[in-house]
């Protein structure tokens, strides 16, 4: 799911780890805690620090960012090809099928006369990219637009964003990748503005003054409804931070998986998070593998249960893993070894997804700063895409 490209690795098209002049200290290999990862002990202790004090705490947890290294993304990437995982497919059709008018009322918002005049140089960023599977279709469009354009993905692991930059900047020519190694969560990112690039079919005199009367613009990805793993306060705070990167006009296209309707029951959104054939369970467990690997725990993942659960006061799915045993495990701290009792039925919470009632993200949107524009559903309401402009403020 996730990646970044060396310095080593370049493709045409893609410039090395987002690396420039005055990037701030979350971009070029950050760990997942925000701070500069020159030193692979950076990460190290920010993975020992994160796991200790969910561990140790009542009831017990474990930041979700820790799913993330190869063998999880590797996992994750299965996980939306599964026939239950009904959020990567709804939201790739709905991409498929609105990328054009996403791309109009972002650059002409409210405006609908059959002939528009060139558009204002923009470029395209995403929280979260991963492996930007399904925002190829949404840069397709943008190339038929602006044939030389910007793509900044922004992610905490580099392997996804290394392949997908390859693959998207072969298939499209005109695309640069400046891909990022950084914690959006934190807000240690830096969103670079589109440079002068000419509007689609306009003359070099007219390019010139286009670049000089029209002010460039951005438009932020935070689609795959990756909102949901945060808790209505926490999704708040990056929204307010993101917005305070953004000038008015910029936009932000928001992609949110929502609450339980008559066409879509609980049972689907379950299903959703505990596939039949164990790769959700396995991709939970792998937490653990991890933390055995880098920080020298003994668990055994397999007397850890995977359970999904529906909580409809918050109205969020909960992934836990539940202890099958009374078990002790012991991870190493200098000479005394921190020993984590588990008494047999307690759980792990690993994950929250939040799934939305009508008008909550409208009036979250709102309270961070944006101006909600247009919603795209698909024909259940099981998924949405917002599109919504910053505000003046």
């Amino acid at each position: 799911m996730k990646a970044s490209i060396s310095a080593h690795q370049s493709a045409p098209g893609v410039l090395p780890n987002g690396g420039s002049a005055g990037s701030p200290a979350g971009s070029p290999g950050a760990s997942p805690d925000g701070s500069p990862a020159g030193s692979p002990n950076i990460l190290a202790n920010a993975i020992r620090d994160e796991a200790l004090r969910g561990l140790t705490s009542q009831p017990r947890s474990l930041p979700p960012w820790l799913f993330y290294d190869q063998q999880g993304s590797d996992l994750f990437e299965q996980i939306t090809e599964l026939p239950e995982y009904y959020l990567t497919r709804t939201e790739r059709s709905l991409l498929a099928a609105h990328a054009t008018e996403i791309l109009r009322e972002f650059l002409f918002p409210g405006v609908h006369d059959a002939q528009l005049p060139p558009p204002s140089p923009f470029t395209i960023a995403e929280l979260g990219a991963g492996s930007s599977a399904k925002t190829g279709l949404l840069l397709q469009a943008a190339i038929k637009v602006q044939p030389r354009l910007l793509y900044q993905p922004i992610d905490v692991s580099p392997t996804a964003m290394a392949k997908a930059a390859e693959a998207l900047t072969a298939a499209m020519p005109g695309l640069t990748v400046l891909p990022q190694a950084a914690n959006y969560v934190s807000g240690n990112y830096d969103l670079k503005p589109a440079q002068s690039v000419a509007p689609h079919g306009s003359s070099a005199a007219q390019s010139s003054s286009f670049s000089a009367s029209l002010r460039p613009r951005r438009l932020v990805l935070w689609i795959g409804s990756s909102i949901g793993n945060f808790s209505p306060v926490e999704a708040e705070e990056i929204l307010v931070r993101l917005r305070s990167r953004l000038q008015p006009q910029d936009a932000l296209l928001l992609g949110a998986d929502l609450a339980p309707n008559h066409r879509k029951p609980v049972s689907t959104i379950l299903s959703a998070y505990d596939d039949a054939a164990g790769v959700t369970a396995a991709f939970n467990r792998n937490i653990l593998v991890r933390l055995n690997r880098e920080m020298g725990a003994n668990f055994t993942p397999s007397s850890f249960q995977h359970l999904a659960r529906w909580n409809a006061a918050e109205s969020r799915i909960e992934m836990h893993l539940q202890s099958r045993i009374r078990q002790t495990i012991e991870i190493p701290a200098g000479r005394q070894p921190h020993r984590i009792p588990f008494a047999a039925g307690e759980t792990i919470h690993t994950e929250n997804s939040y799934k939305f009632r009508s008008g909550v993200l409208d009036d979250l949107l709102i309270r961070a700063g944006f101006h909600p524009r247009r919603s795209f559903q698909d024909s259940d309401g099981a998924f949405c895409l917002i599109l919504a402009h910053a505000r003046w403020m």
